[in-house]
C-alpha cells in the first residue's frame, strides 16, 4: 500500500506542477494581452487622431475647391470680355486693312496727280530758292554801300 500512496503522492506533485506552469502561463498570458490591450488602446487614439485630421483636411479640401470653384466663375465673365474684345479688334483690323486696301486703290488711281503735284511743288521749291537767292544778292551791295560810305 505504500506504493499507492507514493504513487498517489507523485500524482499529488506533479498535479501541483502543472498547476504551476499553468498559472505561469496563464499570468504570462494575462501579461501578454495586457500588452495587447494597450497597444489596442494606443491603436485607436491614433486611428482617432488621424480621423479627425482626415476631417479637417476634408473640410479645407471642400473650402479650397469652392474657392476654386467662385474664382473660376468670376474668370468666366473675363474671358467672355476678352472675348468681345478680341471680336471687337478683329472688327477694327477689318475696318482698318479695307480702309488700308481703298486708300492703296485710290493712291494708284492718283498717282499721276500726285506725281504732277510733286512737280508743281519741287517748281516752287526751286523758284523759293532762287527768289531767295535773288533777294539776298539785291541786299549784299546795300550792305557794301553803307559800309564804305561811314
Amino acid at each position: 500500500m505504500e506504493l499507492v500512496y507514493i504513487s498517489a503522492l507523485i500524482v499529488a506533485v506533479s498535479i501541483a506542477v502543472l498547476i504551476i506552469y499553468i498559472i505561469k502561463t496563464l499570468k504570462t498570458a494575462t501579461g501578454a494581452m495586457n500588452d495587447v490591450a494597450e497597444t489596442l488602446k494606443r491603436f485607436e487614439e491614433q486611428i482617432q487622431g488621424i480621423t479627425n485630421e482626415s476631417e479637417q483636411v476634408m473640410h479645407r479640401t471642400n473650402n479650397i475647391v469652392e474657392d476654386i470653384q467662385h474664382k473660376t466663375e468670376s474668370l468666366n465673365g473675363l474671358f467672355a470680355s476678352l472675348q468681345d474684345v478680341g471680336n471687337s479688334l478683329q472688327s477694327v483690323s477689318r475696318s482698318f486693312r479695307e480702309m488700308s486696301e481703298t486708300a492703296a486703290r485710290q493712291s494708284r488711281q492718283q498717282s499721276e496727280q500726285v506725281a504732277q503735284v510733286m512737280q508743281w511743288g519741287n517748281a516752287a521749291i526751286d523758284l523759293y530758292g532762287k527768289w531767295q537767292k535773288r533777294k539776298t544778292e539785291t541786299e549784299r551791295p546795300k550792305e557794301v554801300k553803307s559800309y564804305t560810305g561811314g
